[in-house]
């Protein structure tokens, strides 16, 4: 199939050989293998992805979100299910969940709205009429604005919509007391030009004072996430909304990834804690705070300052359920994103803070209480999966209560029980939710969305290895090998490096709907995965090693374990290719200039390409002061650093045919990244193409841009591996 790009506002495709600059049309390549039996970019959105779940009061019930994308409209619609929470697991169950070989032990679910374009945020309000679903759905009509809806837990039941606020609302959650909810509203408090200077309504300029005047994929819109509240009578009418930040020039949640995890209610209803991040160089602080606010009265209390004195992220506040303790997650080192991240507890009795996880040589995540008060449990990286830990309130006993190749994550305690709900994925399936029982340790897979594609799916086989780092460390690898591989066969095959980004971001047992090990292996690849130093779950020292050594020993391990594998001689050393994204991005641009010949072919997604421009373009400059030293003129010694380890010097030695993709929007690595490597490429005459997205950021989200994504990828990598 050739395509032609001709406008400006579509994506572009820019390609070359040495010979010349050309724009080159997409050939889609057959392989041997019968792609309908295999996983392929377009067969990655027809897989439904598990969205928001929670729990009924009494532990019975489970309502959950599903979207599936419609390829052709560009789009997805949300569905939202209700289904019994069976809690007698059977691990002898007969029925195993295809890819994970977990007992699949599912209940009729009941679809309570259906095809919902906008549909999430779905919480339980434990009314004094009876348990209702709240959740956040647009009004009618194309210009319909977000709001809190309630609906009845039965099939057949109308919805009633709560709120009516102007521009809409997010992030909603429900009081544990049943008479409560909460939810943010971006409130304008900055001045657009035309605000400025009214004469002028046509002038679309900005007057920018400050950093942080863009973030992640959007510029800064004048307006502020604030939480809001508003409390639900006995007949289920709300009231009007309380702003608990009114006024503040502030977000919560802090942007750009905060959720509704960023606050939540005491158990009585009567506070509210939030996450801020009140500092006067928001660019260079990773100082967020834990607030609490007073509900008590007509609800005009004051914020006050949990967390004084500790520079570090400090969120994701959790009140236990009998009141007594406020917890919540914080590192201890500011500035520095990917510092160990703690556990503490308040004692709201004026006990004090302390921590519970200390000593733990790992990082915490989504910590949850158990619903007797007594501990809390939580998912953490292990040694290239994520498993679910409990630990001990009082005494600090630590418990591992999962295991196996998975990713888990923490959804909540089940009510009167040992049991956890979770997200359960591995590299070869997305997300079910599954139960984890915290004594006994089982796994029981209980949504199969997808298991009618997987019954027809040939799978990968997935496979860990250990090689010798330079140092004389260990190096943790994933490899994940095609359908048809066979060790005893003299047959060669092509294989990928993949680098990974964060640049402290484990690879683990998680499914990507880009960077896809098992579409990756479908299509023909060995595919390795290198957890090189600074990724998490193998301890701090291993974290922490890459911080000021972005060039140094994490590159030499990925060339360690490259040339591991290629001494298998199923490996064609010919056809080799070194791929990844953002600090992968970065690792391949390095690998450019000193991984000598050992590739044939290189792709980079919105990688850092020019250490000095980058400084001068990003936008959370407390990352790169931390990982960098701090800007490229602080010192002659960080200049140094800079110069030994930014990609652009070493241009020179570029021969390897480079695929470049970048965002317009990505202001994390800003695309002008991309442009500089591409036009280095180009003028260095290696055979090169740029794979330009003008609407998408850091990371590729619509549907068909996946797609060609996909096709885009394949196709660089097929003409030089195979």
């Amino acid at each position: 199939m050739n395509v032609t790009l001709t406008s400006s506002r579509f994506l572009r495709v820019i390609s070359c050989t040495v010979l010349g600059v050309a724009l080159i049309g997409m050939t889609q390549r057959t392989t041997h293998a019968d792609e309908s039996s295999r996983l392929t970019p377009e067969k990655l959105w027809e897989l439904s992805r598990i969205g928001g779940a929670s729990i009924s009061p009494d532990g019975k019930s489970l309502a959950y979100t599903v979207t599936r994308y419609d390829l052709a409209e560009n789009s997805g619609l949300t569905t939202l299910y209700l289904q019994p929470l069976s809690l007698e697991a059977d691990p002898d169950a007969s029925e195993k969940a295809v890819a994970f070989d977990t007992p699949l032990v599912t209940a009729d679910a009941v679809a309570l709205l259906e095809d919902v374009k906008g549909l999430g945020e779905v919480s339980w309000l434990n009314h004094s009429s009876g348990a209702k679903l709240v959740y956040v759905a647009p009004t009618e009509g194309e210009d319909g604005t977000s709001q809190a809806w309630m609906i009845e837990p039965s099939a057949g039941s109308e919805a009633v919509q709560l709120t009516e606020v102007e521009d809409g609302i997010a992030n909603l959650i429900a009081s544990p007391s049943g008479d409560k909810i909460a939810f943010t509203v971006d409130v304008k408090l900055d001045k657009t030009v035309n605000e400025i200077f009214e004469d002028l309504p046509k002038a679309d300029a900005r007057i920018i004072d400050s950093l942080m005047y863009r973030h992640w994929d959007a510029w800064h819109d004048y307006a502020y996430s604030h939480v809001h509240v508003v409390a639900i009578d006995d007949e289920g009418n709300a009231g009007d909304p309380v702003d608990t930040m009114k006024s503040m020039k502030a977000d919560c949640p802090v942007p750009p990834f905060g959720g509704s995890e960023q606050f939540a209610f005491s158990p009585d209803g009567q506070e509210i804690a939030l996450t801020l991040k009140l500092v006067n160089n928001p660019a260079e602080s990773t100082d967020t705070g834990v607030y609490t606010y007073s509900l008590e009265g007509d609800g005009s209390g004051e914020l006050t300052n949990m967390t004084p004195g500790m520079p570090g992220y400090d969120m994701e506040p959790r009140y236990s359920p009998d009141g007594r303790y406020l917890a919540f997650h914080s590192m201890q080192r500011g500035g520095f994103e990917s510092d160990r991240n703690r556990i503490m507890i308040i004692d709201r009795s004026g006990g004090g803070m302390r921590e519970v996880t200390s000593g733990l040589d790992q990082t915490a995540h989504n910590a949850t209480w158990a619903p007797d008060s007594q501990s809390l449990v939580f998912y953490s990286e292990t040694r290239g999966t994520q498993q679910v830990y409990r630990i001990g309130v009082e005494d600090s006993q630590l418990k591992q209560i999962s295991s196996g190749r998975f990713d888990f994550s923490v959804i909540a305690t089940i009510p009167d029980s040992q049991q956890v709900l979770v997200r359960q994925q591995s590299m070869l399936r997305p997300t079910e939710l599954a139960i984890v029982g915290a004594d006994s340790g089982s796994v029981t897979t209980i949504t199969d969305v997808n298991g009618a594609i997987y019954e027809d799916l040939e799978l990968p086989s997935v496979e860990e290895r250990f090689f010798t780092a330079t140092d004389g460390k260990q190096i943790h690898n994933w490899v994940i090998l095609p359908p048809e591989y066979d060790a005893d066969s003299d047959q060669q095959w092509p294989m990928l490096t993949y680098c990974q980004g964060g640049p402290q971001g484990q690879i683990g047992q998680w499914f990507s709907y880009r960077w896809n090990f098992h579409l990756m292996a479908s299509k023909g690849y060995v595919v390795l995965a290198v957890n090189r130093r600074g990724l998490p779950g193998f301890g701090r020292e291993w974290n922490d090693q890459i911080s000021g050594d972005w060039g140094g020993q994490a590159m030499q391990d990925i060339l360690a374990s490259t040339d591991g594998m290629l001494a298998n001689p199923r490996i064609d050393r010919k056809r080799v290719a070194a791929i990844g994204a953002s600090f992968g991005g970065y690792t391949v641009y390095w690998l450019m200039g000193n991984a000598e010949n050992r590739f044939c072919s290189m792709i980079a997604h919105c990688g850092v390409f020019n250490l000095e421009s980058m400084y001068g373009s990003t936008e959370e400059l407390f990352f790169v002061n931390w990982d960098l030293g701090g800007p490229y003129w602080k010192s002659a010694d960080i200049a140094k650093k800079y110069d030994q380890f930014s990609p652009h010097n070493y241009i020179g030695n570029w021969k390897t045919p480079l695929l470049v993709i970048h965002g317009e929007k990505d202001f994390r690595v800003p695309v002008t990244q991309g442009m500089e490597a591409f036009t280095a490429a180009q003028v260095q005459g290696v055979p090169s193409r740029f794979l330009y997205f003008p609407e998408e950021g850091h990371w590729v989200l619509s549907p068909q841009n996946g797609v060609v994504w996909g096709r885009v990828f394949f196709d660089w990598l097929d003409r030089y591996c195979k």
